[in-house]
């Protein structure tokens, strides 16, 4: 599945523009890293950009090239609100909804500003002028070195457009091993690489800067909280929230958490479900024909991938862990 409807772009984009970029709440590696190297390639194009979060992100990647010119919705409201009133053009990055955006994609849903999505998951809206949209691609951050080359830039692309891009690719294929990690995206890693990206330096500035206490936590989470059922090939976190705060957890902390159990031999279906401020969070991981996503949209108002897809409940985490289970029991694992 894909669509890609970037007539006039090139003329659009031929003179200086204001131009937003925003992506989904609680931005990942790939939301980020594809945000930010879009953000240099456009600034490279002469044209007047800023990349607006709705909320913040991990600590992990505060060190990307651009991360001090990020507006955070929360934070800066007013600011970002006239940004936006000014703007020429929105691109919305690695997410297909508008309405996944929170306080942020409510305003932004009121303008109307031309909008223009580069993106992977599944059904995306229509009401995009501009779109370059592919399930199969590993990452948001591939797609929008596509779309540079489709833009006729590829001679422009610097370090710092290939770092954030880089890291995009790398979070998003859990480090080049998901099996969406195609022959089109070790191409475009190579040509980041030419272009001076230190792929062990990227690796360690996202997966090696563990503190003290998250690390705890995860030998924590697999020693008393993960629960597995071999007849069903499925491992189950279910975490409180007076858990996150024994252990000084944060925005992005449970990073990479749900991935663990997906070690265990036999293992195709993992499910961790989160405490968080006002929210119960369900994440889903799966191997080969298992659907996560269709799990995660009929049951927990969200969706994703095939193998990796998240939603919410609205009840606490222990009958959301109830929830689950009864769900697993008619849910067919090959």
């Amino acid at each position: 599945m894909e669509a890609t409807q970037l007539d006039g772009m090139h003329d659009f984009l031929s003179s200086p523009k204001k131009i937003i970029i925003t992506t989904h709440q609680k931005p990942d590696g790939d939301a980020l890293g594809s945000s930010l190297g879009l953000y240099h390639y456009l600034l490279k194009k002469s044209h007047t950009v800023s990349v607006i979060t709705p909320t913040d992100y991990p600590k992990f990647l505060w060190w990307l090239p651009g991360n001090k010119k990020v507006i955070n919705f929360e934070h800066q409201e007013l600011k970002a609100k006239k940004l936006l009133d000014e703007a020429d053009l929105l691109f919305c990055v690695d997410f297909n909804r508008l309405t996944r955006g929170g306080k942020f994609s409510e305003y932004a849903s009121t303008l109307s500003l031309p909008k223009a999505l580069i993106d992977h998951h599944l059904e995306p809206e229509t009401d995009f002028r501009f779109i370059h949209w592919r399930v199969s691609a590993s990452s948001t951050a591939e797609l929008v070195y596509e779309f540079i080359e489709k833009m006729h830039d590829e001679s422009i692309v610097d370090r710092d457009i290939s770092t954030c891009l880089y890291t995009g690719i790398m979070t998003d294929t859990d480090n080049f091993r998901l099996p969406n990690t195609s022959a089109n995206v070790h191409r475009i890693a190579s040509v980041l690489i030419d272009t001076g990206v230190r792929p062990d330096y990227v690796f360690e500035r996202v997966n090696e800067t563990f503190t003290v206490d998250r690390l705890r936590f995860f030998g924590f989470c697999m020693n008393e909280k993960m629960e597995v059922f071999p007849e069903k090939k499925t491992a189950l976190l279910a975490i409180e929230g007076e858990e996150l705060k024994k252990y000084k957890i944060g925005t992005g902390d449970t990073e990479g958490l749900v991935n663990m159990p997906m070690k265990i031999d036999g293992i195709r279906l993992v499910a961790m479900i989160v405490q968080r401020p006002g929210i119960v969070k369900v994440s889903f991981r799966s191997k080969g024909d298992v659907d996560v996503n269709q799990l995660a949209k009929e049951y927990f108002k969200g969706g994703g991938h095939k193998n990796a897809a998240g939603g919410q409940s609205d009840v606490s985490v222990l009958e959301t862990r109830k929830k689950f289970l009864e769900l697993l029991k008619d849910f067919k694992i090959n």
